[in-house]
């Protein structure tokens, strides 16, 4: 059964070894059960992920990562002092819930940061499809991930969006809890596009979008990715850069990450390296500041209601 891969849990490169089907957890905070914070039809991703319609992006609770600046920290780590937000759901109720995000006019089921769930992700996505959703998958994670849980989602999933955080160890020891990123990113990067080109050659690099989020005071280390980028996987999968860092106020475990947004003369710099490394399959994330961007996941809809219709939250039945 695959819920057998709870028992001593290594579905991620952390390997923590409890047995989450008895109700132990390790460092994503979660035991065998599936926790999901809010769904939402969401406006905010790439363009052709959201089409005509928006993307049906549902967010799970807990994580694998625990970057120090997430944005999502209310349902990835907790509030200071408090639990992380998020519900208990069924199989069932996972498949009613891409039923309403279809039904509200999603071009896709779009699962975020769910690599620490994935048996019972897959246990939903049978029962979505069962019900009716033939609606395509996208994996929307940190790339925190081991090749072997991946190759569980070859079946299930059509468009990989993982991020590229870093290539330095310092760097991601410093901001997201581990210093084997780069390693374990890089190699999952390979793998979601071996999948993707085993199941079709058609368009197979509009299936993998690279997702980077620049970081105000850290360009060095977005030049070593755009570099990576340009050397090993350019024309199989592609770049978008992301903008939007913004510093998330009260919380200690942001002391130590950047304090401003990314200035234009920032953008000016990437954007020349990008050309000077001839990325051109991708998009570029307009320079975003305002803390009117910080999603609440206390509220129904997380999200300004120009980007984001809700169909489901953790408080709500």
């Amino acid at each position: 059964m695959m819920l057998d891969l709870y028992k001593s849990c290594t579905l991620c490169p952390r390997e923590c070894g409890v047995n989450r089907l008895a109700g132990e957890t390790g460092f994503c905070g979660e035991t065998a059960d599936l926790r999901i914070g809010t769904a939402v039809v969401y406006r905010g991703e790439e363009p052709p992920l959201i089409g005509t319609g928006g993307s049906g992006t549902i967010f799970l609770s807990g994580c694998n990562l625990g970057c120090v600046y997430c944005q999502c920290y209310q349902i990835s780590q907790g509030e200071k002092g408090g639990k992380v937000l998020g519900r208990i759901v069924s199989c069932e109720e996972f498949a009613e819930i891409c039923i309403k995000l279809r039904d509200n006019g999603a071009e896709n089921i779009n699962i975020v940061t769910g690599s620490h769930v994935i048996p019972e992700i897959i246990n939903g996505l049978d029962a979505a499809r069962k019900a009716g959703v033939q609606l395509p998958v996208l994996w929307n994670s940190s790339g925190y991930e081991s090749p072997e849980a991946l190759e569980l989602l070859k079946d299930y999933v059509d468009i990989f969006m993982p991020d590229m955080k870093t290539l330095d160890n310092k760097t991601s020891a410093k901001f997201f809890n581990t210093a084997d990123y780069p390693e374990i990113a890089s190699a999952a990067i390979l793998k979601m596009i071996d999948i993707v080109q085993k199941k079709s050659t058609e368009n197979a690099h509009e299936k993998v979008i690279i997702r980077h989020l620049v970081l105000p005071g850290y360009l060095e280390s977005t030049h070593s990715v755009l570099r990576w980028f340009a050397e090993n996987i350019k024309g199989r999968a592609m770049l978008s850069l992301m903008l939007q860092y913004t510093p998330v106020p009260g919380r200690k475990e942001t002391i130590h990450a950047p304090k401003r947004y990314v200035k234009k003369e920032d953008y000016e710099i990437v954007m020349g390296w990008v050309e000077e490394l001839g990325i051109e399959d991708g998009f570029t994330q307009e320079l975003i500041t305002g803390k009117e961007w910080l999603p609440d996941f206390r509220q129904t809809n997380p999200f300004p209601s120009n980007i984001a219709f809700p169909v489901w939250h953790h408080n709500k039945n």
